[in-house]
């Protein structure tokens, strides 16, 4: 009986890794959101970190959450480390290029609970009632992220965040 259990845990292990092996080495998860401001009174909202409190999904998760900037006060060269729960993880954010006023690019990197690197962008563009916003971030799929993804996506795990995000970010810039 004993050997049948360890037979069937080692198959269904091959059969977790086989999928988990079968998954892109990337990842990208995109959201969308009009908000009825010019984009100059939306992009301080992304490219100044000290603004995100304001926003960010992941702000309101840990109170206590240590944060420190450095580097510019804004734009290009601005970068936010931030140390918190188990909730907000550790990380750090840098502004790799500001075009004004239609996009911010940043570059992203989750110290814990896992560590990775991650390309982050917001872009803006005219739209009809005001200025879209659009959140962009690609990242690699490391083996541990692969193996999560047999049982969730990225796009599960972070979308609800990004929609969330960019919600709050225009109930701020349509003040």
């Amino acid at each position: 009986m004993i050997k049948k259990i360890a037979i069937g845990a080692v198959v269904l292990l091959a059969i977790i890794l086989g999928l988990a092996m079968s998954k892109p080495d990337t990842y990208t998860v995109e959201r969308k959101v009009v908000i009825k401001a010019p984009p100059e009174k939306i992009i301080p909202l992304i490219s100044d970190f000290h603004n995100w409190a304001s926003w960010s999904p992941w702000e309101k998760l840990d109170p206590a959450m240590a944060r420190t900037f450095s580097g510019a006060a804004s734009g290009k060269g601005a970068v936010y480390n931030w140390k918190g729960n188990s909730d907000v993880g550790e990380g750090r954010m840098e502004v790799t290029d500001v075009a004004v006023p239609a996009k911010v690019d940043i570059k992203l990197d989750f110290i814990a609970p896992f560590a990775s690197s991650n390309v982050t962008s917001f872009t803006l563009a005219p739209a009809a009632d005001g200025t879209t916003v659009t959140w962009h971030m690609q990242g690699p799929m490391l083996m541990s992220t692969r193996l999560m993804s047999v049982f969730t996506s990225m796009e599960k795990m972070i979308a609800p965040d990004f929609e969330k995000g960019l919600a709050q970010m225009k109930a701020v810039a349509e003040k």
